[in-house]
This record gives structure tokens, sequence and C-alpha cells, in this order.
């Protein structure tokens, strides 16, 4: 079964291949896990192909043996926990249908973030693999639509196109942009480091996604993105005892910001484009000024919460001051009360300790983690001027990284470490095949620091 795999490992080839119905059906469960992935792009309503899917996904997944390993035990505590906080709040509400629909809905987004936390523990390389690929994948077809969108190409330009800026296949061009960060970092993760096979198709899907980032004239985005490249960058660079690499590393940052600065200058100098930008540069906007703006409503607001040990009850925000708070941090002392807020905080610290700690420690899982901590860590800056409770894909970053950590801990013991240490062998030997030209030199050093090896 695959749950019997250590961290950061492949299952061994023979566990299914004797058995042809068990290896038809795990292969059907990672098709239907690419899809999954693949369709959390889909966000032009409340529902979407991603939930059609995660059902039958988690439920396939979970009779082929996915458990729960003690590293991510804290997120399934803390997670019930404001589960318990946020229920409490809405008893007084129970009969009101919107309250209690946005309860379920979050309810069900935990599920989905306990079981990637579950799901990535085990045969954690493989599976990293798989639903980056199909993530990236999904970033490059939506920035694609908002591109088109945007240069209004194709007549149906306001299904990827809202507000005078790209949104590509949501409905919020600043959810877009966001969106496009991790698919961002594994691209530029695969080029900085030489591990990607095809570094024209990688440099070309980047560019797209990069174009799309821009043109969602998202600034929680474009900084949020900035922070989260920087992050990956320095990590990578500070975990290498290459030279080859570091020099890599530092040649390809400079070409980038020289060839990025005269992208951006080549995108202003078209009219509508320049206006936009001058808009959306401002560090603050008509709608976050005055009494009744969003800063205005979160000092009101956030003096009433004193008074309200079990908050305004869920989204009862919205219903008061006719705006969401534009604050996760104070939307879940909102919706939660002291406890949620208070347990809301508690995730994001303990997850931020979690997220460093794979990023300073070597160990097999470093290198993946280096591309999905900078992403959430961008979602928790972002949260302080917007909401992400509802975000589908920080629930998988969420998941995911607590995943990494039970892989970490796990391969800390001889037997995992053994059996890690054969597998990432075994995977450089299948990657060599492949492509023996002028990236091996670059991925030996990429095994040697990042993998810990």
């Amino acid at each position: 079964m695959a749950h019997t795999a250590a961290p950061g490992a492949p299952v061994p080839s023979g566990v299914t291949a004797g058995i042809p119905l068990l290896a038809a059906i795990e292969g059907l469960a990672k098709a239907l896990f690419a899809a999954f992935i693949f369709f959390a792009c889909f966000a032009f309503s409340e529902t979407s192909p991603y939930d059609a899917v995660a059902i039958p996904t988690i439920v396939l997944w979970l009779c082929l043996g996915v458990r729960l390993h003690r590293g991510t035990v804290p997120l399934l505590a803390l997670l019930l926990l404001y589960l318990a906080a946020i229920v409490t709040a809405l008893l007084p509400y129970l009969n009101e249908d919107f309250p209690v629909t946005w309860t379920i809905q979050l309810i069900y987004l935990t599920v989905t973030c306990i079981f990637f936390a579950m799901f990535f523990a085990d045969d954690t390389h493989a599976r990293m693999e798989l639903a980056l690929k199909a993530y990236t994948a999904s970033c490059v077809f939506s920035a694609a639509l908002g591109i088109v969108g945007y240069l209004q190409w194709l007549g149906i330009e306001d299904l990827f196109y809202k507000y005078d800026r790209a949104s590509g296949t949501f409905q919020d061009p600043n959810v877009f942009g966001s969106f496009l960060t991790l698919g961002a970092l594994y691209l530029m993760h695969g080029l900085l480091t030489g591990s990607t096979r095809r570094p024209l198709v990688s440099l070309a899907g980047l560019l797209i996604i990069v174009a799309g980032i821009f043109l969602s004239f998202s600034r929680g985005s474009w900084g949020g993105s900035v922070v989260a490249v920087l992050l990956m960058v320095g990590s990578v660079y500070a975990g290498s005892t290459s030279p080859r690499l570091r020099r890599r590393i530092t040649f390809l940052t400079l070409a980038t910001i020289v060839l990025g600065t005269v992208a951006v200058i080549a995108l202003l100098s078209v009219d509508h484009v320049h206006k936009m930008f001058e808009t959306r540069a401002a560090l603050t906007q008509d709608y976050d000024q005055g009494e009744t703006g969003r800063f205005g409503n979160q000092i009101r607001g956030f003096a009433m919460l004193l008074e309200r040990p079990f908050g305004m009850g869920p989204m009862h925000w919205r219903l008061i001051f006719g705006l969401e708070p534009h604050n996760s941090y104070i939307g879940s002392f909102a919706n939660g009360g002291w406890l949620g807020g208070a347990v809301f905080i508690g995730l994001v610290l303990t997850t931020s300790v979690v997220g460093f700690r794979l990023l300073m420690r070597p160990s097999p899982v470093r290198a993946h983690a280096q591309i999905v901590w900078p992403a959430l860590l961008m979602f928790f800056l972002q949260a302080f001027q917007i909401d992400i409770e509802k975000w589908r894909h920080v629930y998988m970053m969420l998941g995911m990284v607590w995943a990494l950590e039970a892989a970490r801990v796990r391969a800390g013991t001889p037997q995992a470490g053994r059996a890690c240490n054969a597998a990432a062998a075994g995977s450089s030997l299948a990657r060599g095949r492949a492509d023996r030209r002028a990236a091996q030199p670059h991925r030996e050093a990429v095994r040697d620091d990042t993998a810990g090896h």
C-alpha cells in the first residue's frame, strides 16, 4: 500500500505491479488527484469542478490507505479547535441560511486540508511532484486566458477580464494573481537549480504566469510574489555549498531582474496599462478611506469585538458594515470570537515555525519546502489586507507544509532515513537517463545541497 512508503520515497514498483487491478485503481487515483488539483483554477462561482472531484478523490485515496502521521497532529488539533469556535459562534444564527452555508463550506475546506496533510506525508516526493505539476499547468492555463481576456482577442474577454484587470478563470483579479504565485515559484526553482528537464518550456510557462500576475493589477499579489521569490531564492542560495550552483543562482537572478525591468517598462509604454498601473500602485484606494471605508470599518469593528467574546457570528461583519473585513485576522475574531481569533493566529505562527524550520534544516523534503512555504507565507501576509478563508488553494498549501514536516520528522529515524536515501538514489538514476547533458551537474548540486544527503 502507498501508506507504507518512506517519506519522500516513491512506492516500490513491485507493490502493485503484480496485481493488475490494484495497479489500475492506483493509476486512476493518481489521475483523479491530478484533475482535482488542476481544477483549483476554476473559480468562476462558489461551486467548481474542484469541489465535484474532491469527494471521490478523497474517498478513493482513503480506501487506498492514506493515514494521519504524528507530525500533522498539531495541525489537526488547531483546525478542529478553530471549527469548534466557529460553530459555537454560529449557534445563535442557525436560522440564517448564509452563515450556516459559509460554515459548512469552511468545514469542507478544512477536511480537504487534513486530507492533503495525510496524502503528502507518504510517498512525498512523487506526490508533491504530481501535485505541483498539475497546479502549475492550472496556473499557465488560467494565466493564458487572463492575458487573452485582457488583450480582448477572442471577443469573450468578459469571462476572463474584470474591472479593467485580467482575472483568468477567477471571479476576483486579486485571487487570480495570488493563485499564480506557487506555479511561478515551482518553475523558477527548477530553472534556478537546473533540475528542470525542459528549461525552454519552463521559461515559456513562467513568462505567461508572470504576465498574468502583472496584468491582474493586484497590489497584494505583486508584493506577495516579490517576497515569496526573494525567500525562495535566498533559501536555495543559503542552503547550497556548491560554488557552481551559487554562481548560477546569482547570474539568473540578476538576469531576471534586468529582463523583468525591461518587460515592465515595455508594458508601461502601453497607455491603458500605464494608467491602470498608476491607479493600482497607490497605497490606498477610494474604498479604503473614510469612516465607512475598509480601514474605518476595521477600527470600528475591532472596538466592537473587544466587547463580544463570541464575536459577531459567521459572516455577520458583512451584515453590519456592508463589506467584508478585508483582514483575515480580524475576520477570525468576528466569525469565531476570541477563541477563533486566537486559534487562527496560533495556526499561522505555528505553521510559520514549521515552514522556516523546513527551509533551514537539511532534509529530503527541503527542495519542495523552498517552493511551497514561501507561497503560503505570502498568503499569511496577504491575510492582513484580504479575506483568504475561502481560498481553496491556501488549504492545499497548508496541508502540504505540515505533510512535509511529517515527512521530515519520519526521515529522521534510521529506517526511514535509509529508505529515503535509497529512493533518492533511484529517483536520481531515473532522471539521469532522461537527461544527462547540461542539467546533470546542476542536479547533482541540488541533491547535495537541498536534499541534505
